[in-house]
């Protein structure tokens, strides 16, 4: 639990849970906004994974200390080590995904959401360097706008929307 001792980790944390709680909030009173706000998230995520993946790849091994399950640990440390490019470049691509589908809506959208859940969902072991429990928080927002703002686009008015 390395991550606990060092500040800049303890402010990346605060702000990546308050920008959580604030997706939240979008999701249930501005879903065209919380969508936005996803869009930016992934599209962001998927451009920093690729440059990191490309230009500095052992950077992703330093969350492997952070890591609440020997599982993950071993992972990262074990064969993911080796393969840093390809999977990250993979995990980069569906963010790149994902991010696009909150602009879109019916089952594209849908799909983006689960992709997006599972992968909330699947970095929540690294603990404090996924900004726990930031990620399972906006898994939450994105299951709130799976089941009720799926069927219009971000840039059209849904009816019964609010903003």
């Amino acid at each position: 639990m390395e991550g606990w001792y060092n500040q800049l980790y303890i402010i990346l944390l605060v702000i990546s849970n308050v920008v959580a709680l604030i997706m939240l909030v979008a999701a249930f009173r501005w879903p065209r906004v919380a969508r936005i706000m996803f869009f930016v998230l992934f599209g962001w995520a998927c451009w920093i994974n690729w440059r990191t993946s490309q230009q500095s790849p052992n950077d992703y091994l330093n969350y492997a200390g952070l890591a609440w399950m020997g599982l993950y640990r071993n992972f990262i440390n074990g064969w993911f080590a080796t393969h840093i490019q390809q999977v990250v470049g993979i995990i980069a691509t569906c963010q790149g995904l994902i991010a696009i589908s909150m602009l879109l809506k019916a089952w594209i959208f849908r799909f983006g959401c689960i992709g997006g859940i599972v992968f909330l969902l699947a970095i929540l072991p690294l603990g404090i360097g996924a900004g726990f429990p930031a990620t399972a928080i906006m898994a939450i927002a994105l299951l709130v706008l799976l089941k009720r703002y799926h069927d219009v686009f971000v840039w059209r008015r849904h009816q019964h929307q609010s903003i």
